[in-house]
């Protein structure tokens, strides 16, 4: 058989949307496009092709072998159980599980409840306490409805950063929705911000951000209820200090622009303090 060739439109209307496979003499056979020749020359797709793709249920995650987790250290350490199918939806999980005979994992360092809610996660989609469609926080009946200790924000900032290592986006991002919805005292801020500055790293705008803009539109009256605790989160961390008077600083230049002022290069050429000359 000759070799087929390409030929592409042609001299009236018809042919315009059309595109042939021609033989260079009449006797060559033609193959039009939208159709597919098997290895024995039969046409249309193989069977395979034709099946749809098979879903993966429920079942088939709870048919996975089980894993355990070994989370902290000393007699605080806590042995969890996790379906593998499901764990290897975390990409920090997926390269632990990568030897087929690998049953055990542990995890010295992770917290026991933010591992929890990781994994009340991975097995329903939220963990407690729920958002409600009204945009609030589900009930904690064992917590008071004021966080006064910071014990409420540091769960769920707790399950921010294990999400941050764990590679799980969507639960990052619940965990810091939730840490909006709280209801606390100044301390109980102040222990959030000396949480998130120990345990993020500088470019973590996301969650360091939001707390530099707390405090810097409120630390002239919120640290006189810290008992000098704020004073000493910016010593310990220069970061939080920096981040905390960089935000004033931008607010009062931006006010100074909606006020018709020219920004702070305009003073600079007249400064009223002058050096003194030297004889």
């Amino acid at each position: 058989m000759a070799d087929p060739q390409v030929q592409v439109g042609g001299s009236g209307p018809a042919d315009q949307d059309d595109v042939e496979m021609q033989g260079g003499d009449e006797g060559a056979e033609v193959i039009e496009v939208g159709e597919t020749v098997g290895d024995n020359g039969a046409e249309g797709g193989s069977a395979e092709e034709d099946k749809p793709a098979q879903r993966v249920t429920f079942i088939d995650y709870l048919k996975s072998p089980m894993i355990e987790l070994l989370i902290g250290s000393g007699a605080d350490q806590t042995l969890l159980m996790a379906h593998k199918a499901l764990l290897t939806k975390s990409p920090f999980f997926l390269q632990k599980l990568e030897p087929s005979d690998t049953k055990r994992i542990e995890l010295s360092d992770d917290d026991l409840d933010a591992m929890s809610c990781f994994l009340e996660y991975l097995y329903t989609g939220e963990y407690f306490p729920h958002k409600l469609p009204s945009g609030n926080l589900e009930v904690d009946p064992s917590q008071p409805k004021l966080d006064e200790s910071g014990a409420q924000l540091l769960k769920h900032a707790k399950v921010y950063t294990l999400a941050e290592k764990l590679e799980m986006p969507a639960l990052k991002s619940l965990s810091h929705s939730k840490i909006h919805l709280i209801n606390s005292t100044a301390p109980a801020e102040l222990n959030y911000a000396r949480y998130v500055y120990s345990h993020t790293t500088r470019d973590d705008h996301t969650i360091r951000k939001p707390v530099a803009s707390f405090w810097g539109q409120r630390s002239h009256v919120l640290r006189h209820q810290t008992e000098g605790t704020f004073r000493q989160m910016c010593m310990d961390f220069p970061e939080f200090a920096f981040d905390v008077l960089s935000f004033v600083l931008d607010a009062e230049e931006k006010r100074a622009q909606r006020k018709g002022g020219g920004g702070p290069d305009e003073d600079v050429g007249r400064s009223a303090r002058k050096r003194a000359r030297g004889q």
